[in-house]
């Protein structure tokens, strides 16, 4: 998804835009925000139980032939499957927004973000398996900046994602949060770089 020069163009852009407030922007990419190893298993095992039915109803199959068809029905779904592309595609919508928003809150905290001294710390959050993203912020910038505007942010940066930019959508991303936060929190001259610059990059849970 990110090759090693957007990863050091992104990493500049954070740099850049911190260098104009006393805010922090972390930004993490996670392959998936889960695994949905079930999934495979659910949509298989709901298929197999119809597949007797009409097979009950309209042949004189003996129900022995039928069970081996099940079984076979049954496993051949969950193999196909737990092809990646496949097996995201059947998570639906609701779940995928949930663990991605669980995962965000999770990094939100892995990475301090909640420590910085005047709570204005942002997490850009993508997980690439959905193609969906998040923006979280801590207190002080939520007092500030209302979520319409990350709102936003988001919304133009899945959009990038889909028509595969995902490199050039975080470069953007970054800029207007930075933008943001330049205008709420101007730079301090006591300011320390307080949670580090380079993208984070996970693995699925």
């Amino acid at each position: 998804m990110i090759s090693h020069a957007e990863k050091t163009a992104i990493e500049h852009a954070i740099a850049e835009e911190e260098a104009r407030t006393s805010g922090e922007i972390v930004v993490v990419i996670a392959r998936a925000s889960s695994d949905y190893y079930y999934v495979p298993y659910m949509w298989a095992a709901l298929v197999a139980l119809v597949v007797p039915w009409p097979l009950i109803h309209w042949t004189w199959m003996p129900v022995q032939m039928i069970y081996i068809i099940q079984l076979g029905v049954f496993a051949a779904l969950a193999l196909l499957l737990h092809y990646p592309p496949l097996r995201y595609a059947l998570v639906p919508g609701s779940v995928r927004r949930k663990r991605v928003h669980q995962r965000a809150a999770q990094q939100f905290v892995a990475q301090d973000i909640h420590t910085t001294a005047g709570h204005t710390g942002v997490l850009l959050f993508v997980s690439q398996a959905e193609r969906r993203a998040e923006i979280l912020v801590d207190a002080g910038i939520h007092e500030k900046v209302p979520d319409a505007e990350w709102k936003k942010i988001v919304d133009r940066l899945t959009d990038r994602i889909g028509r595969g930019e995902p490199a050039a959508g975080l470069e953007e991303a970054v800029h207007k949060i930075g933008e943001h936060l330049a205008t709420h929190f101007p730079p301090d001259a006591t300011k320390e770089n307080l949670l580090p610059n380079h993208l984070v990059m996970l693995n699925a849970d």
